[in-house]
This record gives structure tokens, C-alpha cells and sequence, in this order.
């Protein structure tokens, strides 16, 4: 390739993946910290190497809506959430696994083949409410459901944490 060439690609690259919401650099929590994802990512905003997200962050990655059924609530739901791909593409993640926690410690390994578009969201919000620890919050994993029987499986019922609070990429 010519400099030229390079250059142009270079100039390419720096001009639109802040625009798709991709960059190496991640802006620091202003509010309460909901979530943080550590281990193998890119992509930091603490001084540990972490990246820390509270829910306006989490928001600005793109709020993806999934209207499903669950096995934990009466009726069709709407929750509102970040893509687990778009969230895994934010941090840089560079690992194969994930392993989520909850507030109480609760964890479950959610592998790479889950962060796919139209797949899971860590969703912050349901029925266009916030969600409390009591009601599953402040955010919680859930899968299209409805959208195939193949996210209709004890494997992935165990995989849809609510609680979460931190993520291990590795």
C-alpha cells in the first residue's frame, strides 16, 4: 500500500468509529456506577484497567427493545437495553467468555456465541420503567425469547441474570 493509501484508511477509521460509538477511549461514569466489565477488554475508564458504566453511558451505546415473554413474569414485556455485542465491541472485549455477576454474587459464563446481533441486551429498563433490585434491576440479561425456540432452554434461562453488576471477561 502507498502512504496515501494508509493515510486515507487511517483518516477513514479515526473519522467514523467514534461515530458508530466505537473508540479506544471510554468517557468516566458522571453517575452511580451500574455496571463494570474487567479481564480481557481493550477499552478503560479506571485507573484498575476497568471500564465502569453508569446508566446514561450504558444508554449511549444504543438502546435496543425486545418484547418477549419470560418465565419470571406475567404477560408480554418490553425491556429496553444495551446489544451484549455492542456492549462486548464498546469495552474491546478480546475474550471467548464472559462471566456475568449479580449484587448477590450469583454468576453464570455466557460464551461468545451469545453476543450477536438480535441476541441478548443488558437491559436497564422494562415496560419503559427503570428496574429495582427488588423487580430484577438495575439491569438484567434477557434473551429474545420468544423470537426461537433455541433461546428457550434451561441453558439460556440460566444465562439471563438479573442483578448484574459486573462482568469477567475472559
Amino acid at each position: 500500500m502507498t502512504n496515501t493509501v494508509i493515510s486515507r484508511v487511517a483518516f477513514a477509521v479515526a473519522t467514523f468509529l467514534p461515530v458508530m460509538g466505537f473508540s479506544a477511549e471510554l468517557d468516566a461514569p458522571a453517575g452511580p456506577v451500574l455496571l463494570t466489565v474487567s479481564g480481557a477488554i481493550e477499552n478503560s475508564n479506571t485507573a484498575n484497567g476497568d471500564a465502569a458504566f453508569d446508566r446514561e453511558m450504558l444508554q449511549a451505546l444504543g438502546a435496543e427493545t425486545i418484547e418477549t415473554t419470560t418465565i419470571w413474569t406475567e404477560g408480554m414485556q418490553s425491556f429496553e437495553g444495551v446489544s451484549l455485542r455492542v456492549l462486548m465491541d464498546a469495552v474491546g472485549a478480546t475474550g471467548s467468555i464472559m462471566k456475568a455477576t449479580a449484587i448477590n454474587d450469583y454468576s453464570v459464563e455466557i460464551p461468545a456465541e451469545d453476543w450477536v446481533e438480535n441476541g441478548p441486551i443488558v437491559a436497564y429498563s422494562n415496560n419503559g420503567e427503570e428496574m429495582s433490585v427488588r423487580d430484577k434491576g438495575p439491569l438484567w440479561v434477557v434473551y429474545p425469547y420468544d423470537s426461537s425456540p433455541n433461546y428457550q432452554t434451561e441453558v439460556i434461562y440460566s444465562r439471563s441474570i438479573w442483578q448484574l453488576d459486573r462482568i469477567t471477561v475472559e
